[in-house]
């Protein structure tokens, strides 16, 4: 009987419901893919200081940002130029010279 009574008092009118749309934002006021401004940062350092795991964190903050994509066209040439960097830190590091470690007794 309770149910009746709430059905009959509920101030809310179903038919002036509206689905929710999200507002459309530019691509400049977009927030900031930290995943990938991280991926470029870290793919950088591995390959200048020749670090494996910033190259591997490269690679994976690349995969990262790459399953978030939001903006597809200016999002796809930050991710594939960290993308380059991590394997181009991985190369150096695991095909590339070794480095060379100078030994001086003294």
């Amino acid at each position: 009987m309770k149910e009746v009574n709430a059905k009959e008092n509920d101030p809310r009118m179903p038919s002036a419901a509206k689905p929710y749309k999200p507002p459309v934002l530019s691509a400049a006021d977009l927030p900031i893919d930290y995943a990938g401004f991280l991926a470029v940062i870290l793919g950088a350092v591995g390959v200048i200081f020749r670090y494996k795991l910033c190259s591997w964190l490269a690679i994976i903050f690349c995969a990262q940002s790459l399953s978030n994509m939001r903006n597809f066209e200016t999002e796809l040439k930050q991710v594939s130029m960290a993308f380059m960097f991590g394997l181009m830190g991985l190369v150096t590091n695991y095909i590339g010279p070794a480095r060379q470690v100078n030994n001086t007794k003294g």
